[in-house]
């Protein structure tokens, strides 16, 4: 999901909102909270199938309109590199508010979700930092280490340069898909020793359980399919790169990876001194510090998303300061839906941005 609230209360603000589920037509709301005035989703027409709004989300990830962004290197603890991409609007000033963007899988700072947000708060007069993980986008060929869900490091290093480049702003995060996961990961990780100037945060879509994730793509024919898809993507981003390592099980194995399990477990894992695929998932995903969290915090979820099952957030004790908004419909980062709602159709953008600058 996603982080985007621009209203101003602090940790000790007002009763926060906890929305458990929020159906097509209608929201659930604790009654002593007040609702927050968020417009119900319904798919565009012909894109109500949950496969459709996840592929149709990617294959057509709409244009953006970003000029004069600034790279900047980000030299890591282990001398390895992440990349930000800093867009800064004329009218920003020090002391306004920043935007830290994580993407997804196999993403970068120019997937579609990425540069839409980013292009539609810049316009709005936000300062965003949109943060390639190891080895990805601009950073493809800096990194020797892979990034992964639990990267929590990383994600602080990132928010402690934002915070050297921008003194006195609130600096908010936003995580897409594994990085939603990372950004709550962190957030309880680290409650209580966040940097003062984290404001808001927000997860679209998180994989907060990895094994359950994992486990249940794996239960189906177009679970499969994603299987094989991501597989391929990360067997892709690692060969014939300085990811690639001849001392780890997956240069010695005699058929290649089909799911991310098999991937994780002869890669990712002995690659970032986890022992197995299970331990790295048992170590990194966000469900166990989730009531930790002392940031304020939303988070998006649907009912029907293909990759990502919304049962462990449902069931998981949320602090007031988190709000969880479960939709029946919208796929894995789809969210497309009909005319006359928003500016535009892409329905996920917006709510990001609400609760941003609400």
């Amino acid at each position: 999901m996603a982080g985007r609230e621009k209203a101003m209360f602090d940790g000790a603000g007002p009763k926060s909102v906890v929305l458990r589920d929020l159906k097509d037509a209608t929201t659930d709301v604790f009654p002593s909270c007040k609702p927050l005035d968020i417009p119900a989703f319904h798919p565009a027409p012909g894109l109500s199938n949950a496969h459709v709004q996840t592929w149709a989300g990617t294959l057509f990830p709409g244009k953006s309109q970003l000029t004069g962004t600034t790279q900047r290197k980000l030299r890591l603890p282990d001398d390895d590199f992440l990349v930000l991409h800093d867009d800064r609007p004329t009218i920003w000033e020090r002391g306004d508010h920043v935007v830290l963007m994580l993407h997804g899988l196999c993403g970068s700072h120019n997937s579609g979700y990425m540069a839409r947000t980013a292009a539609k708060l810049h316009q709005r007069g936000v300062r965003v930092f949109r943060m390639d993980h190891r080895g990805c986008g601009a950073g493809a060929g800096l990194a020797r280490s892979p990034y992964h869900a639990g990267r929590t490091e990383d994600l602080d290093s990132a928010i402690r340069m934002v915070e050297r480049l921008c003194p006195s702003s609130p600096i908010s995060i936003v995580g897409y898909s594994i990085s939603g996961n990372l950004v709550l990961r962190y957030l309880g990780q680290y409650a209580g020793q966040t940097p003062f100037s984290l404001f808001r945060a927000v997860a679209v879509c998180p994989p907060v359980d990895l094994s359950h994730c994992v486990q249940s793509l794996g239960q189906s024919k177009f679970g499969m399919r994603y299987h094989w898809y991501f597989t391929r993507q990360l067997l892709s981003h690692v060969a014939e790169s300085p990811l690639w390592r001849n001392d780890l099980p997956l240069a010695t194995m005699k058929s290649l990876p089909r799911t991310l399990h098999e991937f994780d477990d002869a890669y990712t894992a002995p690659a970032s001194g986890y022992e197995s695929a299970q331990h790295y998932y048992e170590a990194a995903s966000a469900i166990g510090v989730i009531p930790d969290i002392r940031v304020h915090t939303s988070i998006l979820a649907s009912q029907d998303d293909p990759m990502v099952r919304t049962s462990a957030l449902q069931r998981s004790p949320l602090p007031p300061n988190v709000r969880l908004y479960v939709t029946q419909h919208g796929g894995h980062l789809g969210f497309i839906g009909r005319r006359g709602v928003d500016p535009d159709r892409r329905w996920m953008d917006w709510r990001v941005i609400d609760w941003l600058l609400q």
